[in-house]
């Protein structure tokens, strides 16, 4: 719900933006024309709307996080799926969007089965028909996403679960915030 509210707050933005920018540029050649003072209050205006639009795209680019994931509107996936000496427990969730003609997004979280307990997210991408995962050693773990009607679609990978991510949309690879938490991101 809340991305929906901020989505539509930045499409009224981003149009608010486009139609100041395109007043402003009117105003100026209209300026030029009939020889009047420069229309600054405009271009204020104009640059204030471009300058609010480029930080949300900077925003939405350098400081996201999977703390972004709807949680409250998933479903459970395979898992919880333990490592060769239980040293991890992975397991999957479905995150359903778009409503009936909408898709779902699916997401890999690894717990840590020790005193801290820690969980962290290491895959995230459009969920394919075929979609399972498994431990090939204590630190890998082999993360199957296919839909082998559509050659294109495999987003199967190996992770291992110390210090590599997969984000489909390489959000979580560009972020400043996530650049601590792994030494390897993979995207598509």
């Amino acid at each position: 719900m809340i991305d929906l509210i901020g989505f539509l707050l930045f499409c009224l933005l981003f149009i608010t933006t486009i139609l100041l920018i395109i007043l402003f540029l009117i105003k100026l050649v209209l300026s030029i024309i009939k020889k009047k003072p420069f229309p600054k209050k405009w271009l204020g205006a104009a640059l204030t709307g471009f300058v609010l639009v480029a930080g949300f795209f900077l925003y939405q680019t350098y400081f996201f996080t999977f703390n972004k994931i709807d949680r409250q509107n998933t479903q459970k996936g395979p898992g919880p799926i333990s490592s060769p000496s239980e040293k991890y427990t992975a397991n999957a969730f479905y995150e359903l969007y778009g409503g009936a003609a909408g898709g779902v997004n699916v997401w890999v979280e690894i717990t840590e089965n020790n005193e801290a307990g820690n969980i962290k997210t290491i895959y995230y991408s459009d969920a394919k028909d075929d979609f399972s995962m498994k431990w090939l050693d204590e630190d890998t773990l082999y993360i199957l996403n296919d839909n082998p009607e559509y050659p294109d679609s495999d987003r199967s990978i190996k992770l291992n679960v110390d210090n590599e991510i997969y984000d489909e949309n390489g959000r979580a690879c560009q972020s400043l915030l996530m650049n601590d938490e792994f030494e390897r991101c993979y995207q598509d």
